[in-house]
Protein backbone atom coordinates (compact mmCIF):
# COMPACT_ATOMS: atom_id res chain seq x y z
CA UNK A 1 0.00 0.00 0.00
CA UNK A 2 2.76 2.24 1.07
CA UNK A 3 4.74 1.96 -2.43
CA UNK A 4 1.50 2.32 -4.15
CA UNK A 5 1.35 5.40 -2.13
CA UNK A 6 4.69 6.81 -2.85
CA UNK A 7 4.41 5.61 -6.31
CA UNK A 8 1.04 7.77 -7.14
CA UNK A 9 3.06 11.18 -5.21
CA UNK A 10 5.67 10.53 -7.57
CA UNK A 11 3.73 10.46 -10.42
CA UNK A 12 1.45 13.59 -9.64
CA UNK A 13 4.54 15.29 -8.67
CA UNK A 14 5.77 15.07 -12.28
CA UNK A 15 2.50 15.63 -13.71
CA UNK A 16 2.37 18.69 -12.19
CA UNK A 17 6.08 19.76 -12.99
CA UNK A 18 4.83 19.14 -16.68
CA UNK A 19 2.23 20.96 -16.93
CA UNK A 20 3.86 24.08 -14.96
CA UNK A 21 6.17 23.59 -17.57
CA UNK A 22 9.34 23.10 -15.02
CA UNK A 23 10.28 19.89 -16.23
CA UNK A 24 13.83 20.84 -15.84
CA UNK A 25 13.36 21.64 -11.81
CA UNK A 26 11.91 18.26 -11.01
CA UNK A 27 14.60 16.13 -12.95
CA UNK A 28 17.35 18.75 -10.51
CA UNK A 29 14.96 18.10 -7.70
CA UNK A 30 15.26 13.95 -8.00
CA UNK A 31 18.65 13.62 -8.33
CA UNK A 32 20.00 15.92 -6.07
CA UNK A 33 17.44 14.59 -3.27
CA UNK A 34 18.89 11.02 -4.64
CA UNK A 35 22.61 12.60 -4.18
CA UNK A 36 22.02 13.88 -0.76
CA UNK A 37 20.09 10.89 0.70
CA UNK A 38 23.46 8.78 -0.50
CA UNK A 39 25.13 10.95 1.64
CA UNK A 40 23.35 11.18 4.38
CA UNK A 41 23.37 7.79 4.35
CA UNK A 42 27.01 7.46 4.18
CA UNK A 43 27.45 9.51 7.53
CA UNK A 44 25.32 7.60 9.42
CA UNK A 45 27.44 4.15 8.68
CA UNK A 46 29.45 5.01 11.03
CA UNK A 47 27.57 5.61 14.01
CA UNK A 48 24.90 3.09 13.27
CA UNK A 49 28.05 0.32 12.34
CA UNK A 50 29.50 1.50 16.07
CA UNK A 51 26.24 0.75 18.22
CA UNK A 52 25.56 -2.26 16.08
CA UNK A 53 28.89 -3.44 17.11
CA UNK A 54 28.40 -2.58 20.70
CA UNK A 55 25.32 -4.05 20.91
CA UNK A 56 26.63 -7.60 19.51
CA UNK A 57 29.85 -7.34 22.19
CA UNK A 58 26.79 -6.90 24.82
CA UNK A 59 25.33 -9.77 23.47
CA UNK A 60 28.02 -12.07 23.01
CA UNK A 61 29.37 -10.76 26.37
CA UNK A 62 26.47 -11.62 28.72
CA UNK A 63 25.62 -8.29 29.29
CA UNK A 64 21.97 -8.55 27.98
CA UNK A 65 21.45 -11.63 30.08
CA UNK A 66 22.48 -9.51 32.94
CA UNK A 67 20.50 -6.26 31.79
CA UNK A 68 17.81 -9.20 31.55
CA UNK A 69 18.38 -9.96 35.32
CA UNK A 70 17.83 -5.82 36.30
CA UNK A 71 14.33 -5.26 34.66
CA UNK A 72 13.31 -8.74 35.28
CA UNK A 73 10.38 -7.58 37.48
CA UNK A 74 9.63 -5.06 35.10
CA UNK A 75 9.91 -7.79 32.11
CA UNK A 76 7.71 -10.03 33.92
CA UNK A 77 5.54 -7.48 34.94
CA UNK A 78 4.84 -6.40 31.03
CA UNK A 79 5.21 -9.73 29.31
CA UNK A 80 3.52 -12.23 31.79
CA UNK A 81 3.39 -14.61 29.39
CA UNK A 82 6.88 -15.22 28.84
CA UNK A 83 9.20 -17.77 30.61
CA UNK A 84 11.91 -15.18 32.90
CA UNK A 85 14.51 -17.09 31.47
CA UNK A 86 13.57 -17.46 27.31
CA UNK A 87 15.80 -16.14 24.88
CA UNK A 88 13.06 -13.84 24.12
CA UNK A 89 13.74 -11.88 27.57
CA UNK A 90 17.66 -11.38 26.52
CA UNK A 91 16.36 -10.22 23.04
CA UNK A 92 13.86 -7.67 23.86
CA UNK A 93 16.23 -5.55 26.37
CA UNK A 94 18.55 -5.27 23.35
CA UNK A 95 15.46 -4.21 20.97
CA UNK A 96 14.45 -1.58 24.16
CA UNK A 97 18.84 -0.61 24.47
CA UNK A 98 18.68 0.28 21.25
CA UNK A 99 15.92 2.49 21.04
CA UNK A 100 16.65 3.98 24.62
CA UNK A 101 19.80 4.82 22.78
CA UNK A 102 17.70 6.29 19.57
CA UNK A 103 19.06 3.42 17.28
CA UNK A 104 15.91 3.16 15.56
CA UNK A 105 17.27 1.50 12.63
CA UNK A 106 19.92 -0.70 14.34
CA UNK A 107 17.17 -1.83 16.73
CA UNK A 108 14.85 -3.45 14.00
CA UNK A 109 17.39 -6.93 13.61
CA UNK A 110 17.25 -6.58 16.99
CA UNK A 111 13.57 -6.18 16.84
CA UNK A 112 12.54 -9.03 14.69
CA UNK A 113 14.74 -11.36 16.49
CA UNK A 114 12.88 -10.43 19.73
CA UNK A 115 9.57 -11.70 17.55
CA UNK A 116 11.08 -15.27 16.79
CA UNK A 117 11.91 -15.61 20.06
CA UNK A 118 8.45 -14.63 21.02
CA UNK A 119 7.07 -16.59 18.45
CA UNK A 120 8.26 -19.82 19.99
CA UNK A 121 6.33 -19.99 22.75
CA UNK A 122 2.96 -19.07 20.61
CA UNK A 123 0.23 -21.12 20.71
CA UNK A 124 -1.53 -19.72 17.60
CA UNK A 125 1.10 -19.35 14.75
CA UNK A 126 -0.88 -17.31 12.99
CA UNK A 127 -2.03 -14.90 15.48
CA UNK A 128 0.24 -12.31 17.90
CA UNK A 129 0.13 -12.94 21.33
CA UNK A 130 -0.25 -10.61 23.80
CA UNK A 131 3.25 -10.59 24.84
CA UNK A 132 3.95 -10.04 21.22
CA UNK A 133 1.82 -7.11 21.22
CA UNK A 134 3.10 -5.33 24.21
CA UNK A 135 6.56 -5.78 22.63
CA UNK A 136 5.14 -3.50 19.30
CA UNK A 137 3.85 -1.44 21.81
CA UNK A 138 6.73 -0.43 23.65
CA UNK A 139 9.10 -0.59 20.41
CA UNK A 140 7.10 1.93 18.52
CA UNK A 141 6.58 4.03 20.94
CA UNK A 142 9.79 3.58 22.62
CA UNK A 143 10.76 6.05 25.61
CA UNK A 144 14.30 7.71 24.13
CA UNK A 145 17.08 8.98 26.66
CA UNK A 146 19.72 10.06 23.72
CA UNK A 147 18.45 10.42 19.99
CA UNK A 148 21.42 8.72 18.15
CA UNK A 149 20.11 8.74 14.58
CA UNK A 150 18.50 12.31 15.02
CA UNK A 151 21.94 14.00 16.89
CA UNK A 152 23.88 12.48 13.54
CA UNK A 153 21.14 13.49 11.31
CA UNK A 154 21.52 17.10 12.49
CA UNK A 155 24.91 16.45 12.53
CA UNK A 156 25.12 15.73 9.06
CA UNK A 157 22.74 18.77 8.31
CA UNK A 158 25.26 21.28 9.70
CA UNK A 159 23.21 21.73 13.09
CA UNK A 160 25.36 24.24 15.19
CA UNK A 161 23.48 22.20 18.18
CA UNK A 162 23.08 18.88 17.45
CA UNK A 163 21.96 17.64 20.91
CA UNK A 164 19.56 20.75 21.81
CA UNK A 165 16.69 17.96 20.69
CA UNK A 166 17.44 15.46 23.98
CA UNK A 167 15.39 16.80 26.49
CA UNK A 168 12.34 17.40 24.54
CA UNK A 169 12.49 13.93 22.82
CA UNK A 170 12.90 12.24 26.24
CA UNK A 171 9.69 14.07 27.37
CA UNK A 172 8.11 13.22 24.16
CA UNK A 173 8.96 9.55 24.13
CA UNK A 174 8.01 9.12 28.23
CA UNK A 175 4.72 10.70 27.25
CA UNK A 176 3.74 7.89 23.94
CA UNK A 177 5.26 4.95 25.91
CA UNK A 178 3.22 5.52 28.96
CA UNK A 179 0.19 6.25 26.92
CA UNK A 180 0.95 3.40 24.29
CA UNK A 181 1.40 1.36 27.49
CA UNK A 182 -1.79 2.44 29.16
CA UNK A 183 -4.06 1.53 25.75
CA UNK A 184 -1.91 -1.93 26.23
CA UNK A 185 -3.29 -2.55 29.44
CA UNK A 186 -6.76 -1.75 28.70
CA UNK A 187 -6.41 -3.86 25.12
CA UNK A 188 -5.27 -6.66 27.47
CA UNK A 189 -8.05 -6.57 29.71
CA UNK A 190 -10.96 -6.78 27.43
CA UNK A 191 -8.92 -9.20 24.79
CA UNK A 192 -9.72 -13.00 25.02
CA UNK A 193 -6.89 -14.97 25.06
Amino acid sequence: MMNKIWLGLTVLGIIVGAINGKMEAVSQSILQAAIDSVEILLKLIGPMAFWLGIMKIAEKSGFTNLAAQLVRPLMRYLFPEVPPDHPAMGAMVMNFSANILGLGNSSTPLGIQAMKELQTLNPHPTRATKAMLTFLVINTSSITLLPGTMIGLRIAAGSREPVVIVGTTLFATTISTIAALLVDRVCRLTLKD
